[in-house]
């Protein structure tokens, strides 16, 4: 294919390539043949049919666009602004490489920075106040419930790693009695995470006098079920830990990331080392892991502020 080429050719050519060289999930495509159509219209309605006819202007003025919006689209967030920037930067970059463009007007447009947001952890007192809530019924669900939510806290994992869970994803070391679980994150990453005792045990409770009870036809190697015998969606598992969490009077909202942020938190108040806690996160860069390192120095700072002489 020449240099020069149209732009919705070239999309076309650059979504195929998505598909079937990297072979990107299927969300993640949709996503970008959304932005990319509108990327796409957008440059069309400026007369810009010729790659090499866009601009770093152009591109720039297009990231504008997303923040202000029109009459069709509402303003974008910051975040997802740069989300679609993602996609237009690669799309401009693969161009060039495979010869559809002459030169990448994108690569030197950043995105908007995203205003940071601290992840809310819970005090480890709610955290175990919604653990013990969720199993002091004593039914089949009540175990149930306190596996998943021990899962949740005990890992880090994201709630659908945590419902996607297969009763052979949990591996016990019959020597050591050490378990670890293997959870399956984004992008179709993979991670072994440890199991501390105590969501090992609530995991045995479960397995042992309740799963077997909710089986039902459907229920194939899901570890997670629920009272038809199905593997538990992520919707219902967010009930769980909603009811759960009003039950044990935890008044501050609460969601299964809410768990995960905690996680995240409560190892690093106890020492571990920032790049641990991202593995255990399954991150793909420590960068994103770090924000947790901000909620860490906002507790020293107040227990410096009340407890230094010369704080203040």
């Amino acid at each position: 294919m020449s240099q020069g080429s149209s732009v919705g050719v070239a999309v076309r050519t650059y979504l195929d390539h998505l598909a079937v060289e990297r072979g990107l999930a299927a969300n993640t495509l949709t996503s970008y043949r959304r932005d990319l159509r509108r990327y796409s219209g957008y440059l069309a309605a400026r007369s810009l049919e010729s790659l090499d006819a866009v601009r770093e202007a152009d591109v720039t003025a297009f990231l504008v666009h997303l923040r202000e919006g029109d009459d069709e689209h509402p303003p974008l967030s910051s975040t997802s602004a740069a989300r679609t920037l993602v996609a237009v930067r690669g799309f401009h970059k693969f161009a060039v490489a495979d010869h559809l463009a002459i030169a990448d007007p994108a690569a030197a447009v950043k995105p908007p920075q995203p205003a940071k947001r601290l992840p809310k952890a819970l005090p480890l007192g709610d955290v175990e106040a919604i653990l013990e809530a969720a199993g002091a019924p004593g039914t089949t669900l009540a175990l149930r419930d306190r596996a998943l939510l021990e899962v949740l806290y005990g890992t880090g994992a994201r709630i659908s790693e945590a419902v996607g869970l297969d009763v052979d994803d949990l591996d016990v070391d019959p020597e050591s009695g050490e378990a670890t679980v293997l959870l399956r994150g984004k992008g179709g990453k993979e991670r072994l995470v440890p199991v501390g005792s105590y969501a090992q045990e609530a995991v045995d409770a479960y397995l042992v006098r309740a799963r077997a009870e909710l089986a039902g036809p459907d229920t194939r190697g899901a570890l997670f079920l629920n009272a038809r015998g199905g593997r538990l969606s992520r919707q219902s598992a967010w009930a769980v830990l909603a009811r759960v969490a009003e039950r044990a009077g935890v008044t501050r909202e609460v969601s299964p990331h809410t768990l995960r942020h905690s996680f995240a938190t409560h190892l690093l108040d106890g020492g571990a080392d920032v790049r641990v806690v991202q593995e255990l996160l399954g991150h793909a860069s420590v960068t994103t892991t770090q924000v947790y390192t901000l909620v860490t120095v906002d507790s020293l700072r107040e227990v410096f502020a009340t407890a230094h002489p010369r704080a203040r």
